[in-house]
């Protein structure tokens, strides 16, 4: 289920805007961003690879990025993950999350007994290792662009024993046959999308999350602990936590934190502040509105109760005496 577009839509003339992906098409990458409507409108570029995307925004080459940034069985994109967090200054502006299934695909005619070569994107390998290991064992394994580059590079070869790793709908854009459906180790397979601009803070919508990156003052026993007792003692939720490497030198981290809240409520501005104020540096990623299921259920009643509790001010304010 993913994300229902969000008021930082609202006004935007999509058609004129473009959204850069991880091509070709066929892409989950693609595949997650036609589930907004909105976006969808828009100019699609593919790009070859995340690192071209993000670039190619900042750069002001495209109006957006749109990449994957988490997946529930492998984690992290880390490259992704870190250019956001080191290299470029973009804002995360809204998140899609996609199911996501893996075919194994090859040329008409070709069988899983012929296969000796499988390729696609190193994630969706992974993603994979328990049916390769128990089903091609003895194939080799090569890394492509994307999943859909894979399934492309196929398509164009004469090779009867190689396969494909990718969605598909990239069997049938190239043309290949699924000899093997749903190959993913987990049945509860998720992967995380992100779209990334150079400026823009959606409005708060009532259940949304904000990316922060917080580098330390100083590696020393407790330096976790005091960053965690800023959330903890305004009672607000983490969603992710996660440790990276600076670059800086051995030992030196920086750490990624998903927390529930916008920068316009005033209790996750107050631990940015103190967060500002005691650590080394706080790099903020974005506010934006939850995906999931519930999202828009929850946002709906979000606004039920607050022009419920503006009534109940209203009603209030209507007895007081005049003067």
């Amino acid at each position: 289920m993913s994300a229902s577009p969000t008021s930082s839509a609202a006004g935007v003339d999509w058609p004129s805007r473009t959204i850069a992906f991880l091509g070709p098409v066929g892409t989950f990458t693609e595949q997650a961003l036609l589930t907004q409507p909105d976006l969808a409108q828009a100019k699609l570029v593919p790009m070859p690879s995340f690192s071209a995307i993000l670039t190619a925004v900042e750069a002001g080459d495209v109006d957006y990025g749109f990449i994957a940034i988490e997946n529930a069985i492998e984690g992290t994109v880390n490259v992704n993950q870190d250019t956001l967090a080191f290299d470029v200054d973009l804002l995360i502006e809204r998140e899609v999350v996609l199911p996501v299934h893996l075919d194994l695909m090859a040329r008409p005619g070709t069988t899983l007994d012929q296969i000796t070569r499988v390729w696609s994107y190193p994630h969706a390998l992974a993603q994979c290792r328990k049916f390769l290991a128990r089903e091609l064992a003895l194939a080799e394994t090569e890394a492509s662009n994307s999943t859909a580059d894979a399934a492309r590079m196929l398509s164009q070869s004469d090779d009867t024993h190689g396969a494909a790793i990718a969605p598909r709908r990239a069997a049938e854009v190239y043309g290949l046959e699924v000899i093997a459906p749903a190959i993913e180790d987990h049945d509860n397979n998720e992967t995380r999308f992100v779209l990334v601009a150079r400026e823009g803070i959606p409005a708060a919508t009532g259940h949304d999350k904000t990316s922060i990156v917080v580098f330390q003052r100083a590696d020393e026993p407790g330096s976790l602990l005091t960053i965690l007792q800023e959330f903890a003692a305004r009672g607000i939720n983490l969603t992710k936590l996660e440790s990276r490497p600076t670059g800086r030198g051995l030992g030196d981290y920086c750490f990624l934190i998903d927390l529930e809240g916008h920068l316009s409520d005033e209790v996750v501005a107050d631990a940015m502040r103190s967060l500002k104020a005691k650590q080394a540096d706080v790099k903020f990623l974005g506010s934006y509105p939850m995906a999931g299921a519930q999202g828009p259920a929850v946002r709906r009643e979000v606004e039920e109760s607050r022009r419920n509790a503006a009534a109940w001010v209203d009603a209030l304010r209507d007895r007081i005496q005049p003067d």
